[in-house]
């Protein structure tokens, strides 16, 4: 087979796992995929050799919508407040989505995640790296002055971080809102630099 004819098997089949994870709620095998679609075992290790090539390919497909809403913003030429604003807002309703849909699947693939963080970690990669794109907009703008870029980046995902953790998702849905995320997004172009406003400013907790 060719390279693009074992690309597209790959998706297929890691379409037809997850359609078999939701059904079954719980994580599928070579073995299992296999006996589901009647195709020789064979087959699949071709595509799969090992067991956690199938596991990564569902990974991947899990995140490509994830992956193609960061590519169209990034491509876009929103200004760098409101295209913060989109990086973090259209990824959180596929996700907040996700897990509206089908609890329980989304919480299998929640703990899929926590096991093999390996898989999930070129998305995440890719997304920091994106934000710091994003960061150095913004700062070419004067916003988030003084920062550090990896500064920057890390104090905003804590900022942001209950929108993007699946697992904080499903935790606290109903708290959660593109409104609440477009103030969060305002006061980290309005407030987040290196001046010291005081917070630090005492050794102890008595007034002066």
């Amino acid at each position: 087979m060719s390279d693009d004819e074992i690309q597209e098997l790959r998706s297929r089949f890691a379409r037809e796992a997850m359609r078999l994870m939701e059904r079954r709620g719980e994580e599928v095998t070579r073995t299992k995929l296999a006996a589901e679609l009647g195709v020789a075992r064979a087959r699949l290790d071709a595509v799969f050799p090992e067991e956690g090539d199938l596991l990564e390919a569902v990974t991947g497909e899990w995140f490509a919508p994830k992956l193609a809403v960061m590519d169209e913003v990034m491509a876009s030429g929103l200004p760098p407040r409101r295209k913060m604003y989109e990086f973090f807002a259209r990824r959180f309703r596929l996700l907040r989505q996700n897990y509206r849909d089908d609890p329980a699947t989304f919480n299998l693939y929640v703990e899929m995640g926590e096991r093999y963080f390996e898989y999930a970690r070129s998305y995440i990669d890719l997304a920091d790296h994106y934000l710091c794109e994003l960061i150095a907009e913004a700062q070419a703008e004067g916003f988030l002055e003084g920062l550090e870029v990896d500064t920057a980046m890390s104090l905003i995902n804590q900022m942001v971080i209950c929108y993007l953790q699946p697992y904080m998702i499903a935790m606290i849905d109903e708290r959660l809102s593109e409104e609440k995320l477009a103030l969060i997004v305002g006061a980290i172009f309005d407030g987040l630099d290196t001046q010291d406003g005081g917070a630090r400013g005492t050794q102890d907790i008595r007034a002066a």
